[in-house]
């Protein structure tokens, strides 16, 4: 959402109000910081272990009571996160004007992101404007009964997000970033799904260590998630690999870094198929689904689950075919989630809706 706020800031008539609920809270204040946003409001509520249950409950009673203190114009929610679900409730409730940006996706599996694809499902249900990042996610909302004129296709901010940053992002501030050789090979190594915890994380895991073997003068670098059970088990399957770096979460612009610097990426993550369009890097998407096959159709990313036969086929490929390795031909001039123009896009509907109301 930074990018998005920054574009009301220069907004003549809209002034942001940002919201933070603290879901994760080390995770989200870097960013911010990066983009030099301070929210008005953190309502802290990250606890430890917490709780799908508890987060939801605390986050709709906090939302709501700043917006009953606020009364804004407009609600703005992102994504597919339980705080994106239970703020769109907490809008709902008191019938405020809500939009959802990076609305209409699906991967029509009830389960498949879990939590997030009932999350967004339920923010698209509940809100009255829709900024749907491409066609796809267009015509999901239309066929689902959303009102066609209030459903205004943007791209996806997290692509205006990444080009306003990567002309910041030169070298890592990371240390552990620093052992890599500079002309070596990359793999970055991203799983933080929950229905990637357990024995499926110990399959990418088993994987890479093939992987690692095949290709002796590639290095690994591994963000692993701060869940202790997913740390173990990064820990007991590649913590004798020394050409793995296992880190702790990157901060946004080592994360960005970390993707450019990349000849191949293995990820659950839905943004990463979306920000590899633009930086042209191999992706392997270790799920089934995805509610982002326009990253598959674009030849940027391929779906290859948790089966480590398939993800070592695949990489075999892509390490030395590229791009070609994954789809058999270079990606288009177009890349499906935008170029960089949504953030602009959602705060001129907003404003045409203020001005339209104020005569």
């Amino acid at each position: 959402m930074a990018p998005v706020i920054l574009k009301l800031r220069e907004s003549a008539s809209l002034a942001p109000f940002v919201l933070a609920t603290g879901q994760h809270t080390g995770m989200m204040r870097q960013p911010l910081d990066f983009f030099g946003i301070e929210p008005d409001v953190d309502l802290a509520l990250m606890k430890e272990s917490q709780s799908l249950d508890y987060i939801t409950s605390k986050v709709l009673e906090g939302v709501g009571k700043v917006l009953d203190e606020l009364r804004p114009f407009f609600v703005l929610v992102h994504g597919d996160t339980t705080t994106t679900m239970a703020s769109s409730l907490a809008a709902f409730y008191r019938r405020s004007r809500l939009g959802h940006v990076e609305a209409g996706l699906r991967s029509g599996d009830l389960f498949l992101p879990f939590p997030e694809e009932l999350n967004r499902m339920i923010s698209d249900r509940v809100a009255g404007w829709w900024f749907p990042p491409t066609e796809g996610a267009e015509k999901n909302l239309i066929k689902e009964g959303c009102d066609p004129s209030r459903v205004i296709r943007t791209g996806n901010t997290v692509i205006d997000a990444l080009v306003l940053a990567t002309s910041k992002v030169t070298t890592p501030c990371c240390g552990d970033l620093s052992s890599i050789p500079a002309k070596a090979p990359v793999m970055l190594l991203t799983a933080h799904r929950r229905e990637s915890w357990g024995e499926p994380l110990r399959r990418i895991c088993t994987a890479v260590r093939s992987i690692m073997k095949e290709n002796p003068d590639l290095w690994a670098i591994v963000p692993m998630h701060r869940n202790p059970e997913v740390r173990k088990v990064f820990h007991d399957i590649l913590s004798d690999e020394s050409r793995v770096v296992l880190c702790d979460p990157l901060d946004y612009p080592d994360f960005i870094w970390a993707m450019k610097r990349s000849d191949l990426i293995l990820t659950d993550s839905g943004g990463v198929q979306e920000e590899t369009t633009i930086l042209k890097v191999p992706t392997l998407v270790m799920r089934e689904l995805t509610e982002r096959p326009e990253a598959v159709d674009y030849g940027t990313s391929l779906l290859v689950g948790t089966d480590p036969e398939r993800i070592l086929t695949a990489a075999r490929r892509a390490l030395e075919y590229g791009l070609e390795g994954l789809s058999g031909g270079q990606p288009g001039k177009n890349p499906p989630f935008g170029s960089g123009e949504a953030s602009d896009r959602i705060v001129k509907t907003i404003e045409s809706l203020f001005l339209k109301e104020m005569r």
